[in-house]
């Protein structure tokens, strides 16, 4: 980890009186406010149009020959999310979907996710006067250029930047070309409608495409706060649409990090520190054969025509180490964690009700400690980038799911302005978290300025599994008492090591109607780097809450899904547990000795709710049969998309709760690749069946919540057929193994 490597970008704690000051809403600046805001949505830079592209918004371009591309502020990294955007931006553009296209927003303050400051800062549903919106939406823009930046992460894409930024842009566009074809024809507005790229008057007969108008609609400002169509008359939105990124990524066109080349470039591979906090003091190179080698501290490069070249030259210096601490173990560190959990003087009060201690001192309550290790992102493709430091300026080629504040960092490392470095974002071979540090950027940059060309900087898959930002190892205290076949009081007591997730979302609930409850948070600084993994927070808290759940249902000789109904007020949670049941066939004959295991959870203002079919083989090997998930996220926006983000979830958690584990003896991290650390295969893959309930919500998250439940149905199930609890993970520990 380079010294210089900042947090990732999170979305900062900000209260939102802080923030209404902040805008000038409180004490007198609306005026003034209003007056010098300028319109969010026509703040765009000209060099993101060619010659016959036309910019009608921030968001938007058009053709003459009427071909509409939209511009993507976010990161493809597999999830669609570029489809899922221009859905809902043609949808409000009446725009036809054969004519359009997508491309990535370039890495400048033009581009910033602004809508994703609206809605951690006001609140997804709030809403805003129309005379209101010229300054806010410009104070959200300033907001977000230190808190969000261009981020993909949280599951933010759909519900925030496409419900409250996406949908306006398509709208404002569609009301600017018809207003334009008004003028053109000296006909009302209202007399004229817009379907399918054309603009139509039915009065005269008269069409025409959006293109013919497009210069024209340019001239008029856009409506910051357009009128958007009601949901039963979606024809795009809603629709399963071919994700517009695979024909590339099938012909082999697509360009990712590990694809770019560069005229005059060369290679570079690189040693990290294998003790977090050590410095290399001394480097020697016994055949005076390596190329050129670079020295960051805490990372040592070699540079060379060929990574083979680089490679083999690093593996052939010796590198003497100094510093850290070679004493730690994982053992040591649970010891630690429990310890810590021990002292309340430094924990934190994070949800209470009622008198949960009184309730609790009684004989009769349990408690239960959970824990969970640190886990790897283990992405497909390893970390690269490739830089070019020429005359104070720099130029970098990379997958980043924050390329905005990877240009700021690059920047602040190499002592130049922001405006000196741009930052070419391709696409992203898996990202989960990872890709939003900026480690990789910054030795690529450095290395490129100190040897005077471009240099494209590669992980070995050793380096990116030994030098990542883990998913927190926390251990987890809970207490509950059950009282006439309810919980009446619980206690969670848990480490907290900050990932980089906001409270705002809630991740530390406990998701059910208890009287008396009390959560707190232990603040453990990790000795090792930590960042978000996919689902955040709540890849943990799912595991706890899910399982004590199970063990209060069973407490209460209680059927594990009706007792999770029994304490749900919420109906939406409620109708999706409820469907669960139904759909898995819950309770009802399985195949010899299958057992059956439920968890619910509400994360990125989506309700998954899975339940894990499976029978317990000899030496209890675990024999998946089936994942059976029931989604409300409200709005779907693109079914295939939507189906295909739960099972790779699913995937996804699987692997961790299989295999995933990161230890670390003498300081250093054990694995080092895939051998070390396994990946779910098809034969222990199970059969999955998504079903989705049909909402009128705003659309929620869906990158990330279908892996929270999936480790407590699991391990739910395997209690439900043999009766032993597992409070640890990976499913190893308790000695069980995948088929």
């Amino acid at each position: 980890m380079s010294s210089e490597t900042k947090p990732a970008s999170g979305v900062a704690k900000i209260a939102r009186r802080t923030f209404l000051v902040s805008a000038g809403v409180v004490g007198g600046g609306v005026a003034l406010g209003l007056a010098l805001s300028p319109n969010r949505l026509k703040m765009y830079r000209d060099d993101v149009a060619s010659d016959d592209e036309i910019i009608l918004n921030t968001w938007v371009k058009l053709t003459p020959d009427n071909q509409l591309t939209v511009i993507i502020p976010h990161s493809e990294m597999g999830q669609g999310v570029g489809t899922g955007l221009a859905q809902m931006l043609a949808e409000e553009m009446e725009a036809d979907w054969e004519t359009v296209s997508i491309e990535q927003a370039p890495a400048s303050d033009d581009y910033i996710n602004s809508d994703l400051g609206r809605g951690y800062i006001v609140g997804e549903g709030a809403r805003i006067p129309a005379f209101a919106y010229p300054m806010l939406d410009f104070a959200f823009l300033q907001i977000a250029k230190g808190l969000v930046g261009q981020i993909t992460g949280g599951s933010t894409a759909i519900r925030l930047t496409g419900y409250h930024g996406m949908r306006r842009a398509g709208a404002a566009a569609r009301e600017m070309l018809t207003r334009a074809a008004a003028k053109e024809w000296n006909v009302p507005v209202n007399a004229l409608r817009a379907e399918a790229s054309m603009i139509h008057h039915d009065a005269s007969g008269r069409s025409a495409s959006f293109g013919t108008f497009a210069a024209a609609a340019a001239s008029f400002t856009p409506n910051l706060k357009p009128e958007l169509k009601s949901a039963k008359d979606y024809k795009i939105v809603g629709t399963p649409k071919p994700r517009l990124d695979i024909p590339e990524k099938v012909t082999g066109e697509a360009q990712f990090g590990m694809d770019v080349i560069v005229p005059g470039m060369k290679y570079a591979a690189i040693a990290q520190a294998p003790v977090y906090g050590a410095e290399a003091v001394s480097i020697a190179d016994p055949t005076n054969a390596a190329p050129q080698i670079v020295n960051l501290g805490n990372a040592v490069v070699v540079v060379a025509d060929s990574y083979w070249e680089a490679s083999n030259a690093l593996r052939r210096i010796e590198i003497e180490w100094d510093g850290g601490d070679p004493s730690l173990t994982s053992d040591a560190l649970r010891a630690l964690h429990s310890a810590h959990l021990e002292e309340t003087d430094h924990e934190e009060v994070m949800d209470k009700a009622g008198d949960a201690p009184a309730k609790l001192a009684s004989p009769d309550t349990l408690s239960v400690e959970y824990a969970v290790p640190y886990l790897a992102h283990a992405t497909m493709e390893p970390m690269n980038c490739t830089a070019s430091v020429r005359d104070g300026k720099c130029e970098l080629w990379v997958g980043h799911q924050n390329p905005i504040t990877a240009r700021d960092d690059a920047a602040e490392a190499l002592g130049v302005n922001k405006s000196d470095v741009t930052i070419h974002n391709v696409y992203l071979g898996g990202g989960f978290g990872r890709r939003a540090r900026t480690d990789n950027v910054i030795q690529a940059a450095r290395v490129a300025s100190e040897i005077g060309v471009p240099v494209k900087l590669i992980w070995s898959r050793e380096q990116d599994m030994s030098n990542d930002f883990y998913r927190p190892a926390i251990v987890s205290r809970m207490k509950g008492l059950v009282e006439d076949g309810k919980i009446a009081a619980m206690d969670h007591a848990y480490i907290f090591a900050d990932a980089g997730m906001p409270d705002s979302e809630r991740p530390y609930a406990f998701q059910y109607d208890v009287q008396n409850k009390r959560i707190a948070r232990h603040p453990y600084e990790s000795p090792i780097p930590v960042g978000a993994w996919r689902s955040v927070d709540f890849t943990q808290m799912g595991f706890f809450n899910e399982s004590f759940m199970d063990e209060m249902a069973h407490r209460a000789g209680a059927d594990p899904l009706a007792f999770r109904i029994a304490h749900k007020s919420d109906p939406r949670c409620r109708a999706v547990l409820e469907r669960l049941a139904d759909e898995a066939r819950w309770g009802r004959p399985l195949t010899l000795g299958a057992a059956q295991g439920v968890a619910i959870v509400d994360s990125f203002e989506a309700i998954v709710g899975q339940v894990a079919e499976l029978t317990i083989e000899d030496d209890n090997r675990v024999r998946l049969h089936r994942l059976t998930s029931v989604v409300d996220c409200g709005q779907v926006i693109n079914p295939d998309s939507a189906e295909a983000q739960i099972h790779s979830s699913v995937i996804f958690a699987l692997s961790a709760v299989f295999f995933g584990e990161i230890t670390l003896e003498n300081g250093q991290i054990v694995q080092q690749n895939f051998p070390d650390y396994d990946m779910v295969r098809l034969r222990n893959a199970p059969v999955q069946a998504v079903h989705f309930i049909k909402s009128d919500h705003p659309p929620g998250g869906l990158g990330e919540p279908g892996t929270p439940p999936v480790a407590p149905a699991l391990t739910n199930a395997i209690y439900a057929a043999t009766g032993k609890r597992i409070r640890e993970l990976p499913l190893t520990r308790a000695g069980f193994s995948s088929v």
